[in-house]
């Protein structure tokens, strides 16, 4: 794909379904008069994975118009004397008119460099930016640090988390015996048997001394907290009285590294939720209703997907009485319309392969539609995912009846299941929301207008658009 056709490409994915800038474009309504802001922009997009996209002639509610030769030429003139001055290294920019929606828009493509962080001329390197949540931001010390390890070929897994290490040392900071239990393998009775398994799965690096890496060291760890710069990198679990968090009733936090305590915190959460009473066959007996699955697919996916350059923030799981919120650091990568049908975009690559090597997860990019289809065997709400500058959040709701669900609930309930239908080759239909949402078969009207509402909102579309029957009609989401 080339440049101009994937600027196109992100346009539409920033406009539809639902407008909102994106990390690789930013919509532009005119040119800024402030020389640094526009260096700011033009350096976020120089670090950015693949570069990004200054769109011209679109403003910020989403509205175009065409911007004139002579604005173009301005716009042009100006970003590329900033691109070859301003910047820590001189940076080659394109640019394109393009018609699109009969509006003659300007994209300005600002390629990622090879040598990276980008920052600002005349300032120091930790005077770099980025993109986050749509959003062009100051990085952090840390992430300033994280960019030039990964400009290096040096990840975040593969650092030193502590070195200088004996075998007895090592051995008493990871636990070694959960690791084989994962790996549903008997624990060696020799050392070096064992040291060469730890650095087999680079947990360990092996010379004349020994060196633990971050991976052997947030996945292993006895207490995260011995490592100094991955102390707060710990899980922490709230639970709250009520349904706000101005009374806390309990609070814990897992100090053991998320493969070793990771079924833990699980059980933890779960015998924490909310319980409701259940009587069946004359016992009784109390039963909590969020699915394991759902809570276990989402915790593990916060742990994955987190932004470890992100500081003073941590995984962190609320429960209330009505639902659960977990937050991890960083923005997501990918768009949160598209969690159930993209493949995963993990910052951490080797984090995510051993966890699925430890079976914490089952395969790649399942977790979510895991999670999800765990909600609705159960009729539960359907999840949702927002995003910020650095963190990311999903809310898994209680028990509703569908007369207390709002509208966009029940839209995004819709639009839901319409993804999980369309990634096992199957389509959406008026039955099948009506038993998502346990409609009696005669209230066929009550399902016919959450679809219309969410085809409406343009998350879903008619699978045969030629189909003038709306009872015979089916449904695939809007990217189908």
């Amino acid at each position: 794909m080339s440049w101009k056709e994937k600027a196109i490409k992100c346009l539409k994915d920033s406009l539809y379904p639902i407008p909102t800038e994106l990390n690789e474009i930013d919509w532009k309504s005119g040119l800024s008069s402030k020389t640094e802001r526009l260096a700011q922009h033009l350096c976020a997009f120089s670090n950015q994975e693949g570069g990004g996209f200054l769109v011209f002639g679109v403003n910020n509610d989403a509205t175009m118009f065409s911007v004139t030769k002579e604005q173009a030429d301005e716009i042009i003139r100006t970003l590329g004397n900033i691109a070859l001055n301003n910047l820590s290294q001189s940076v080659q920019i394109q640019h394109k008119t393009t018609e699109y929606d009969g509006n003659a828009l300007l994209f300005i493509y600002i390629p990622e460099q090879t040598e990276k962080p980008v920052y600002l001329r005349g300032k120091t390197i930790y005077d770099s930016y980025y993109r986050s949540a749509g959003q062009t931001v100051k990085m952090s010390k840390e992430a300033v640090k994280f960019m030039i390890s990964a400009s290096h070929g040096i990840f975040f897994e593969s650092q030193i988390a502590m070195s200088e290490l004996s075998v007895d040392e090592v051995l008493s900071l990871l636990d070694y015996k959960r690791f084989y239990e994962r790996l549903d393998k008997n624990v060696p009775k020799s050392t070096d048997s064992i040291i060469s398994m730890l650095a087999e799965y680079d947990f360990i690096l092996q010379s004349e001394k020994l060196s633990i890496t971050n991976l052997g060291a947030i996945l292993l760890a006895n207490d995260i907290r011995k490592f100094p710069h991955l102390k707060g990198k710990t899980v922490r679990i709230l639970r709250y009285t009520g349904t706000n968090n101005q009374v806390l009733d309990k609070e814990y936090t897992f100090v053991n590294g998320y493969a070793a305590g990771f079924e833990d915190m699980v059980d933890y959460i779960m015998k924490n939720l909310p319980q409701q009473e259940i009587i069946k066959e004359a016992l009784r007996k109390n039963k909590t209703e969020y699915p394991r699955r759902t809570i276990r697919e989402f915790l593990a996916n916060s742990l994955v997907h987190q932004d470890f350059s992100v500081t003073g923030n941590q995984v962190m799981v609320e429960i209330f009485t009505d639902r659960v919120v977990i937050t991890n650091p960083g923005s997501p990568l990918n768009d949160v319309n598209r969690f159930i049908d993209l493949p995963p975009h993990s910052r951490n690559e080797d984090l995510a392969q051993s966890l699925l090597l430890l079976n914490i997860c089952e395969r790649r990019g399942s977790g979510v539609d895991r999670a999800i289809e765990a909600l609705e065997e159960e009729l539960l709400p359907p999840p949702k995912f927002t995003k910020g500058e650095f963190f990311t959040r999903v809310f898994i709701y209680g028990a509703q009846k569908l007369s207390a669900m709002s509208k966009q609930d029940k839209i995004r309930a819709c639009y839901q299941h319409c993804c999980l239908l369309h990634e096992n080759n199957k389509e959406m239909t008026n039955q099948s929301v009506r038993e998502r949402f346990e409609i009696d078969k005669r209230n066929y009207s009550t399902a016919s207008r959450i679809i219309g509402d969410t085809v409406a909102a343009g998350l879903i579309k008619v699978a045969i658009p030629e189909n003038e029957s709306r009872k015979l009609a089916s449904y695939v989401p809007y990217y189908a």
